[in-house]
């Protein structure tokens, strides 16, 4: 599916009654929350990254992130994830390339391009 496909696949409504739902399985769960990341409003986008966040830190415990885009988001060492999701390094870097391409998204960064924390 293209970038332009996903976004188009849901609308806002669609995604926030999906969100809402006590019934609707994971995957579409998880579909709606992916939309709303990359195309529902600030706001939302704001509230659903902090959820993230949390979640991280409960199920990821020792995975800390090492520096910040320029627009804050947290950025992590591939080597770390990989760890903590129990992959190799490659099927990590593979993961987050296929998600570049599925959502015409950039998830990689350089040292340079971030804000290391102190």
């Amino acid at each position: 599916m293209t970038p332009v496909d996903f976004q188009n696949t849901w609308n806002l409504e669609m995604a926030m009654t999906v969100l809402a739902s006590d019934t609707i399985d994971g995957s579409t769960w998880s579909e709606a929350v992916k939309w709303l990341l990359l195309h529902g409003p600030e706001e939302l986008r704001e509230m659903l990254l902090q959820a993230a966040g949390c979640a991280t830190r409960e199920h990821f415990p020792d995975l800390q992130a090492t520096a910040f885009t320029g627009t804050g988001e947290p950025c992590y060492r591939i080597e770390d994830l990989a760890r903590a999701l129990e992959v190799s390094r490659a099927e990590a870097l593979e993961t987050v390339a296929e998600l570049e391409a599925e959502h015409g998204t950039r998830q990689l960064f350089t040292e340079e391009e971030t804000a290391k924390l102190q």
